[in-house]
């Protein structure tokens, strides 16, 4: 027995599954979890000692691989300082003036822990700023573990959503509208019967959980006419493109604008950070200067502060998103070739270091 697996029963033991977050526990592809012990730049190490090349990068974040000398560093000189206060520090503001700066549609932007925070503050900001109940959202896109976001479609478009985890309500399930991605016309439809109601869309500008589905030209522009004219907010949930597929995400590369923006993985810099933010006037709203209440004890904290920002200053220096593009389309032309070789019937989608590979014999 492999010391993993050793590990793998003690964790059973105590944590359900073993794990504290279910994609690790491998039951989608068979096998038993690999436990890992340290990582440096694009290696790690497992507890049996046998060293992998990482194409996962802690499921995003780690853009500049592991344990990078300037973030270390950054966390060292923070930690000597205390791990936390319970109050305002220097270190978030410049953190969010950072961010203000690099992705187009944020004036204003309050720090969380993650990702699913970000978006159910998102989504709970939207609602309160609309004073609408309803929100849209896309078969296949992932929001998070939030209750009105782990929803799928009925029956038919229009119908009520359905919960796809025990646990959530049919009665928060009803609010949320999920439609096909890519499918403007669908989008339009809902609108025209509910668009009164519809506080806002959410949408993966790049389809990430769905394996790197780029929008089709015209669809995120027109995701932005549809809010326009029915006064609802439009959401980008860039915590996978967010400074990964551009320096400010993929409002800069596809050149729209939304309403609300959140963020993640990359934003931390490895350690457990989440953001929303857009424009002054929505983010006004949010408590303590509006009525939607929103709140966080280790939010902003002193030591996810200095990783993320470190990340950030090394992620915006000119030039830098060149390589890992560059990196991505060479790997792809590597398993191409291999998979033609092999007789294997194989395609790939790529949004600058975003990939995904699909076996089959479709090109699109």
């Amino acid at each position: 027995m492999s010391r993993s697996q050793e590990l793998f029963e003690q964790a059973q033991s105590v944590i359900p599954g073993g794990v504290n977050s279910p994609v690790r526990a491998f039951r989608a592809v068979g096998g038993d979890p690999v436990f890992f012990k340290r990582g440096e730049g694009p290696y790690l190490w497992d507890e049996d000692d046998r060293q992998y090349v990482d194409y996962v990068a802690s499921w995003g974040p780690m853009i500049l691989g592991h344990a990078h000398p300037e973030v270390i560093e950054a966390v060292k000189q923070a930690i000597k300082n205390g791990l936390g206060f319970g109050a305002p520090t220097a270190i978030e503001t410049e953190m969010a003036a950072l961010v203000c700066e690099l992705v187009p549609s944020i004036d204003k932007v309050r720090m969380v822990n993650s990702g699913t925070e970000a978006t159910m503050s998102a989504i709970r900001l939207a609602r309160g700023f609309t004073g609408r109940d309803k929100i849209v959202k896309f078969e296949g896109c992932y929001h998070g573990h939030a209750d009105s976001l782990l929803v799928k479609a009925g029956s038919g478009a229009l119908t009520l959503g359905v919960p796809t985890s025990p646990g959530v309500p049919a009665t928060v399930a009803e609010h949320t509208i999920t439609l096909a991605f890519n499918d403007l016309e669908q989008v339009r439809a809902a609108f025209a019967e509910a668009g009164e109601q519809i506080a806002a869309i959410i949408v993966e500008p790049v389809a990430g959980n769905m394996n790197c589905i780029p929008p089709l030209p015209g669809f995120l522009e027109g995701l932005r006419e549809v809010c326009d004219q029915y006064e609802s907010l439009l959401i980008f949930d860039e915590v996978m493109t967010g400074f990964r597929v551009a320096l400010g995400g993929a409002q800069e590369l596809y050149g729209v604008r939304p309403d609300l923006t959140t963020l993640g993985k990359i934003l931390g810099g490895g350690m457990p950070v989440g953001a929303f933010g857009g424009r002054t006037d929505i983010m006004e709203h949010i408590a303590p200067t509006g009525p939607v209440y929103q709140a966080g004890t280790l939010s902003g904290n002193p030591i996810a502060m200095a990783a993320g920002l470190a990340t950030l200053q090394l992620v915006k220096e000119p030039g830098f998103h060149r390589k890992p593009t560059a990196m991505t389309e060479r790997l792809l032309g590597q398993l191409g070739h291999m998979a033609w070789e092999a007789g294997v019937s194989m395609t790939s989608n790529q949004v600058g270091p975003m990939f995904g590979l699909f076996f089959t014999e479709a090109e699109s």
